[in-house]
C-alpha cells in the first residue's frame, strides 16, 4: 500500500486515478512515499524518511526545495503543458485589454446606473465613446520570450489573429522546435526582440538566470509604447523599473498576473489575481498528469517530467525484480553496484542507466530479488544515493 499525502485541493479526476486497493490518500498521512500538491510551500518542512517523490499539479515548482530534495533522492515531477492553453487564453486577454479600452470603458458604463433615461443615456455614450478608442492586435508584431508549451500555443494563436511573431528563446529544445511554427521569426537577443515588437510576452521558468531580465536596461532598449505581459513568474521583471518606463512614456503598458505595491495607483497597468492556471480544464489536466506520474514512478520506477532527476523508462522484463537506484553522477558507480549484484549470483536481465546534471538514476532488472545483504551492500557503495525494490 502506498501512502500519498495531499496539500491544497486536487481535482477529484486527478485522485480518482489512484486505486484504492493499492493507494491510500489522505490530507495527513503521516509516512507519505509520495506528495501531491499545487502551491503549498514545502520550504522548510520537516521530510518524512519515507518520501520518494513529490509532484506539483502545475508547471512552477519554486514552493519545493527542488535541489535538496534531489541530494535525497526525492524525486520532483511537474505538469508541463497541462495548464498551456489556459495560460495562453489569458495572455490573449490580457493583449485586448492593453489594445483597447474595454476596462475603463466597462467602468464609465457602470457609472452611469444611477440614469433612467435611456436615450440621454445613448446619447452620452455615443459622445464619450471615443476616450476608449484603442488599436487592433492585426497587423502588429508580438514578441514571445520562452518557446515552450505555452509559448508555442501563444505563437500559433497570435499568427492566426494575423499577427507576426518574433520569437526569442536560448534554450529551445528539439521537441520545441518542431512544435513552433515557421512562421515565427527566431530573434537571437533580448534586446532586439524588445527593440522590434509592439507586444512582449514572457514565458520562461524562474529560476537564478531569469531573476530580473526584464529590468532598467533592458526596458530602455524597449519600442516606445510596447505593452509587456508577465504571465510568467513575478521574479523575471523588476517592478520598480516598470513603472519608471511608463512614467517617462518608454513602457506603454504592462499586464501581468502578479500585483505588487505600486501597481494600483498606475492605470498603464493591468494587474490580475494570480489566475493564468485558473481554470477548471487546467487544474483537471494538472492533477490528472501529476497522478499518473507519480503511479508510473511508485509501480514502475519511471521518472517524466521530472525537474531533478533524468527521464528514464524501461519495459517491465515479465518475471524480473526491478531496482532502481539514485545516485551522485561521478564515474564507476553503476560498475559497483553491478559487481555487486555478481558477486550475489544475481543475474541482470536489462538495465538503463540516466544522469542529469549532478545526479543519475538507474534501472535494472534482476531475474531474482536480491537477499537483504546484497540490498545493503548496494546502498553502501560511495555515491549512492538511494535504493528501491519494485
Amino acid at each position: 500500500m502506498f501512502h500519498i499525502k495531499t496539500y491544497n485541493a486536487i481535482s477529484p479526476k486527478g485522485l480518482a486515478l489512484f486505486d484504492p486497493a493499492r493507494y491510500a490518500v489522505s490530507a495527513d498521512a503521516a509516512e507519505p512515499q509520495a506528495v501531491l500538491l499545487r502551491s503549498h510551500k514545502l520550504h522548510g518542512e520537516p521530510v518524512p524518511a519515507s518520501l520518494l517523490a513529490v509532484a506539483r499539479a502545475g508547471a512552477g515548482v519554486n514552493n519545493i526545495p527542488v535541489e535538496d530534495y534531489g541530494r535525497q533522492g526525492i524525486v520532483v515531477f511537474n505538469t508541463p503543458g497541462a495548464n498551456a492553453n489556459a495560460v495562453k487564453e489569458l495572455v490573449l486577454a490580457g493583449m485586448l485589454l492593453a489594445a483597447r479600452g474595454i476596462l475603463p470603458g466597462i467602468a464609465y458604463a457602470q457609472s452611469l446606473g444611477q440614469m433612467s433615461d435611456a436615450a440621454a443615456m445613448h446619447a452620452l455614450l455615443e459622445k464619450e465613446k471615443s476616450r476608449f478608442a484603442g488599436g487592433e492586435l492585426r497587423g502588429k508584431t508580438l514578441g514571445i520570450v520562452g518557446l515552450g508549451a505555452i509559448g508555442s500555443m501563444l505563437a500559433d494563436a497570435a499568427l492566426a489573429l494575423g499577427m507576426k511573431v518574433l520569437g526569442h528563446d536560448p534554450a529551445l529544445s528539439i521537441d520545441a522546435a518542431w512544435r513552433l511554427s515557421n512562421a515565427v521569426q527566431r530573434i537571437d537577443s533580448l534586446p532586439a526582440l524588445l527593440a522590434r515588437a509592439d507586444y512582449v510576452s514572457l514565458h520562461v521558468p524562474a529560476i537564478e538566470a531569469t531573476r530580473g531580465m526584464v529590468g532598467a536596461e533592458s526596458l530602455a532598449q524597449a519600442k516606445p509604447g510596447m505593452v509587456l505581459l508577465n504571465f510568467a513568474r513575478e521574479s523575471v521583471v523588476d517592478p520598480a523599473a516598470v513603472l519608471q518606463s511608463l512614467a517617462a512614456g518608454r513602457l506603454g503598458r504592462y499586464v501581468c498576473d502578479f500585483p505588487e505595491p505600486g501597481f494600483a495607483a498606475e492605470p498603464r497597468v493591468i494587474a490580475l489575481p494570480h489566475i493564468g492556471a485558473s481554470t477548471e480544464e487546467s487544474e483537471e489536466n494538472c492533477a490528472v498528469m501529476a497522478a499518473g506520474q507519480l503511479i508510473d514512478f511508485l509501480e514502475h520506477g519511471h521518472i517524466a517530467n521530472s525537474v531533478n532527476y533524468p527521464a528514464v523508462r524501461m519495459d517491465r522484463t515479465p518475471g524480473a525484480t526491478r531496482i532502481t537506484f539514485a545516485n551522485d553522477n561521478v564515474a564507476g558507480v553503476l560498475g559497483h553496484v553491478l559487481s555487486v549484484l555478481a558477486e550475489a549470483e544475481v543475474n541482470v536481465i536489462d538495465m538503463s542507466n540516466r544522469s542529469r546534471d549532478a545526479l543519475a538514476y538507474n534501472i535494472i532488472d534482476v531475474a531474482s530479488r536480491p537477499g537483504d545483504a546484497a540490498l545493503a551492500a548496494i546502498a553502501a557503495v560511495p555515491h549512492v544515493i538511494r535504493v528501491r525494490v519494485i
